[in-house]
Order: structure tokens, then C-alpha cells, then sequence
């Protein structure tokens, strides 16, 4: 046993593979010593070291090691070269693109599924396990206000989410005839919609993108429009994706109503709610996302609203049929499939081999509570609010629309001051705000003109850290103005 007491031991021997006992032990202290003072300093930490990265490092050429490296050696490499350089998503000034939280609870999870390795993919050979993640997931289906009976599964984001929905309602509603199917969805799209439609073998040519209102929310009445046309030139509409929070202006479409035409057309309606679903448990905003629940399929990422680490999303749908009619194989060294109340998650998915990824969800639910995760998204919306409050008092900023959300674009203008030079100072400013690196925003091109975006969606971000982004904001408007 190693005693802690005296820091001179030398380290037990790490080079072989299976690493038991007093150098396990050894290990783990020291890795969470680093991960401590990784979580305890991060108030302090910049939101952007990427250009610490060198890509002329001595590192970067050094062949496959024959032999053990000193493991505290790895450690600082690690801690000291590699993670800092890079965004920090884990800051609580991280207020760019849409926050991942890497709550430590999914990490933890992470750590014991990836240390015990139980194989998911089939009910027979984890079946705790894998009515374990059934759960995990039944209880996401609740949250998100999904009728009982529904189910889904989970996956890296939902990039993969919103393919694994295309594909089954593909093959639900066109069979071989892929060449005439039509896609709709707004132009203020995710980029993972055409890029599912290319994967799926449809073509973004199958794309329809329906206008939106001045609120940037998909317009129903547009939507039934294009579907119209498409039938009349002897197409086959079959797929409509609408958003609960689009990345660009954090506007939530008008869930209902899509969901009124699309059962009415015939369409699967799918809901790219990676963003914005879990806002459903803050109860004002229960009601701007109604609707979500009435889709055949709804894509949730819980590394984004949930606050847990990256690669955790999930598909929930109403019914699982259509996703085991598109996935389902079968190979005689397999363990029997199940049927009924059992699942077999490789049935579901594209993927055979796959991670235990129902203990990151599951685990953080139950060692915080709904509760916690309700109180944190409440808290969001607060500061976002008092963020929009604050720069629509001022005279030279325009805000298009209220955040919906957490999420809400602005810009600085300018008097006679040409569109191309007014992006371009606008860009300056994000500059500005940025060069200090306790904030980081992001900024992003609507309607041919350049915005600035400010996404609040941290577990770490709180009044005092918005007070301070306000500050500088407010302090790089001002040099801005004098050029």
C-alpha cells in the first residue's frame, strides 16, 4: 500500500497493462490531484490558450514508445501543454457558440463504464446495464414531455441523432425511391441537416428551406407551400426538421403548428432540440417549447443543456419500430435479439460496437436531481435576460429579437457608415471583447450581416462573472466608437 505520508516513495511499476492494486491507486490519486486543481482554478483560467499550441513542437514527431514514460511525466505533459491549449469550455467566461458543461458526476460515469467495459450493444450480455441506460432514457423522454411509451436511444450528438431519424423515416416513406424524396427545414438551419441529407444519400438538391418570420421562426404557411409544390411536380415530401432553439438567433420555431402540417402532409417531423430542449424544465418556458412532444422524433444533447461532458446526445421517438426496420441485422456468433420490453440498442443505431454512454446520463440524475439541473437552466435564462436588458439600453446596439432562450445576437451601429465597414468594425469589436480572454463570444453572419452571439448555457456561469462580461462589453463598445 502506498502511504501517502511519505511524498519520496518511488512510484509503483506502471508498465504493465494491467494495472492493479497499489499502482491503480497510485495512478488515480495523482490523476485526480490534477483534475482538482484543473476544476478549483478554473474561475481564473483563460477562455482561449489555443494559441499556446505549437504546431512545430518536438512532440509531434516523436515515434511509438518501446518503453514505459514516468507516469507523473505524462501527467504534466498533459495538464501543462495539451489541455490548456485550446478553447476552455469549462470557463465560466465561455459564453461562445453553445457551452458544453463537463460536469465532473458524467465524467465519473464515464470513468466506471470505460473501467468495467460492459458491452451494450445487446441486452443478453449487460442486461442490467442496458436497463440501466432504458431508464436513463425514459426518464429524458418525461423531462422533454414525450408521450409514455416513447423511447430512443443515446449517441454522440445530434449530428448523429438527426441522421439516425433521417434514415428511419427514409426508409419508412420512400423505400428505394431516394432520388424524389424532398427535406424541409428553415433557412436558419443547423449545418448538420444537409449533412445528414448528403450522408443518407439524398443530396442537399432534396433540400427545401422554408422562409422565416421576423423573428427568424420557420413560417408554417411557407412550409405547406413548398410541400404543395413538391407533390405537383411529382416529388415525395417526407421529412421536416424545426428547431427549439437555432444556433444563430436562439429562436424557437413554432413547434405546434409544424406538427399540425406535417401530420396533416403525411411527414415525419423531426425537432433539432440540441440546444434548446432541456429548457423545458424551466417552467416559463415550458409553454414556448410546447409542442416538442407532439414529433416523431425529438434530438436532445445533454453535453449542451444538461451540462454533461461532450459526446453525450440522444434520439428519443415516440416509436422505436421505424428505427429497428432501418438498423436491424443479425450474425449467428450474436447473442440472441430481443423483442417486446427488451432492447438490443445495435438494432437502433448504425453502430455494432458501442460504450456504456447510459452511466454519464443516468449517474449525474442521480446524484444531483432534476431539480439542480432545473435550478442551473433557471439561472441561465435569468442572465441572459439581465444580459438583453442591458444592451438594448444602448443607443448604438441593435438587438433583432429577445432571447427566446439563453441565446441572443447584437451588433454596434454605425452612422453613414457602409454595411461592409460596419461588419468589419463589428468584427473589431468581437476582437475587443475577446483579447482579454475572461470572456469569449463568438459572432456569426443573418441576413448577409455580421452579429455578434452571446449563448449563456454554462452550469459555472453566475451573476458575478455576467456582471464582469457586461463590464468588458460595455468598455469595448466605447473603444469602438472612437474607432
Amino acid at each position: 500500500m502506498i502511504e501517502k505520508d511519505f511524498p519520496d516513495n518511488p512510484p509503483p511499476r506502471l508498465n504493465e497493462l494491467d494495472t492493479q492494486s497499489d499502482a491503480l491507486r497510485w495512478l488515480l490519486d495523482k490523476t485526480g490531484e490534477r483534475l482538482a486543481d484543473f476544476i478549483t482554478s478554473l474561475p481564473g483560467q483563460s477562455t482561449d490558450s489555443s494559441a499556446l499550441f505549437d504546431p512545430e513542437a518536438s512532440w509531434l514527431k516523436d515515434p511509438p514508445p518501446a518503453a514505459p514514460t514516468d507516469a507523473e511525466e505524462l501527467l504534466s505533459f498533459l495538464f501543462d501543454k495539451v489541455i490548456p491549449a485550446a478553447y476552455n469550455p469549462a470557463s465560466p467566461g465561455y459564453l461562445a457558440y453553445v457551452p458544453g458543461g463537463g460536469l465532473f458526476s458524467a465524467a465519473l460515469g464515464e470513468l466506471i463504464a470505460g473501467t468495467v467495459n460492459r458491452y451494450t450493444g445487446c441486452w443478453a450480455s449487460a442486461p442490467a446495464a442496458v436497463e440501466l441506460e432504458t431508464q436513463a432514457i425514459r426518464w429524458l423522454c418525461e423531462l422533454m414531455g414525450m408521450p409514455e411509451g416513447s423511447l430512443g436511444v443515446l449517441t454522440s450528438g445530434a449530428s448523429m441523432s438527426t441522421l439516425i431519424a433521417l434514415v428511419a423515416a427514409r426508409e419508412k416513406h420512400l423505400g428505394e425511391e431516394f432520388s424524389r424524396g424532398v427535406i424541409y427545414s428553415s433557412r436558419e438551419i443547423h449545418h448538420s441537416i444537409p449533412k445528414a441529407a448528403r450522408i443518407a444519400g439524398l443530396g442537399e438538391k432534396n433540400l427545401r428551406l422554408v422562409e422565416v418570420d421576423e423573428r427568424f421562426r420557420m413560417r408554417p404557411d411557407d412550409l405547406r407551400k413548398k410541400i404543395q409544390a413538391d407533390r405537383e411536380a411529382g416529388l415525395l415530401p417526407f421529412f421536416v426538421c424545426s428547431s427549439a432553439g437555432t444556433v444563430n438567433t436562439g429562436s424557437v420555431d413554432p413547434l405546434e403548428e409544424i406538427a399540425r402540417v406535417a401530420a396533416e402532409e403525411g411527414l415525419w417531423h423531426h425537432v433539432d432540440g440540441a440546444y434548446g430542449a432541456a429548457f423545458r424544465l424551466v417552467p416559463e418556458l415550458a409553454e414556448s417549447l410546447s409542442g416538442m412532444e407532439l414529433a416523431d422524433s425529438l434530438a436532445v444533447d445533454p453535453h449542451k443543456g444538461l451540462f454533461l461532458a461532450y459526446g453525450t446526445g440522444a434520439l428519443l421517438v415516440r416509436d422505436m419500430a421505424p428505427l429497428r426496420e432501418a438498423f436491424q441485422s443479425s450474425a449467428s456468433y450474436m447473442p440472441e435479439m430481443q423483442e417486446g420490453e427488451h432492447y438490443d440498442f445495435c438494432e437502433f443505431t448504425p453502430e455494432l460496437s458501442r460504450q456504456w454512454r447510459g452511466l454519464r446520463l443516468w449517474l449525474p440524475l442521480k446524484l444531483h436531481g432534476v431539480d439542480a439541473f432545473r435550478k442551473s437552466l433557471e439561472l441561465k435564462r435569468e442572465l441572459a435576460l439581465r444580459a438583453w436588458n442591458h444592451l438594448r439600453k444602448v443607443e448604438d446596439v441593435e438587438i433583432p429579437v429577445a432571447p427566446d432562450l439563453s441565446l441572443f445576437m447584437f451588433r454596434q451601429e454605425f452612422e453613414n457608415c457602409k454595411p461592409a465597414e460596419e461588419d468589419a468594425r463589428n468584427q473589431r469589436l468581437l476582437e475587443r471583447i475577446n483579447q482579454d480572454r475572461r470572456i469569449m463570444l463568438t459572432g456569426t453572419i443573418v441576413d448577409g450581416r455580421f452579429y455578434l452571439r452571446l449563448c449563456i448555457l454554462h452550469m459555472r456561469t453566475d451573476h458575478a462573472r455576467l456582471d464582469e462580461a457586461l463590464s468588458i462589453i460595455s468598455d469595448a463598445l466605447e473603444e469602438n466608437r472612437e474607432g
